[in-house]
């Protein structure tokens, strides 16, 4: 009987282990189901994050773009604003230059009311100058519509075809932009 009692321990022993691997091959199915599930829940809220990361990151460079876009058209602005304000300005001032040219080549006797007149008029173009106002040179130049305006046409002058013969009323410029056309007679 010893064998036979032998024959059964190992029986048993073996049925154990039988019925135990199906158990412990389960759990590792389990877990490694449970360890993939997790895996890919981890990587789906890593997607996530990865998205919204994206978003903000989209929305941070649009807002900066706007922001740089704004503060270069205000700039731009302000110094449109500026030089308009100053074309205004000397706009205005042309009128009183004309004065002040005229009235210094009428004829005068006193020589102290002549001399502080040229005084007034060489602080007013000192002004003029600091300001980048600039005369255009009308006379004798090719004709440009841009910055002359032709009020009449003559015939017979030394002056050559669609050049500026006369000048009626000098123009000028603030730095690049036009304040006021030369009104200009063009030759022939």
């Amino acid at each position: 009987m010893d064998k036979n009692d032998d024959l059964r321990e190992v029986s048993e022993e073996l049925e154990e282990e039988i019925t135990e691997a199906p158990e412990d091959e389960n759990t590792e199915e389990l877990e490694e189901a449970d360890a993939v599930s997790e895996y890919n829940d981890t990587a789906t809220q890593f997607s996530e994050l990865e998205d919204a990361l994206a978003e903000a990151n989209d929305k941070y460079l649009r807002l900066f773009a706007e922001y740089d876009n704004y503060r270069k058209r205000t700039a731009k602005e302000k110094t449109e604003t500026y030089q308009n304000a100053s074309v205004k300005c000397v706009e205005k001032l042309l009128p009183v230059l004309d004065s002040f040219e005229r009235s210094l080549e009428a004829e005068c006797t006193d020589e102290n009311f002549k001399n502080g007149m040229s005084m007034i008029y060489n602080q007013l173009t000192g002004f003029l100058t600091q300001m980048n106002v600039t005369e255009i040179e009308a006379l004798g130049a090719e004709f440009d519509p841009n910055i002359h305006n032709a009020i009449q046409q003559l015939d017979g002058t030394d002056y050559a075809s669609n050049h500026v013969c006369s000048v009626f009323q000098k123009g000028y410029m603030l730095g690049d932009k036009l304040v006021r056309p030369a009104m200009v007679a063009v030759a022939v």
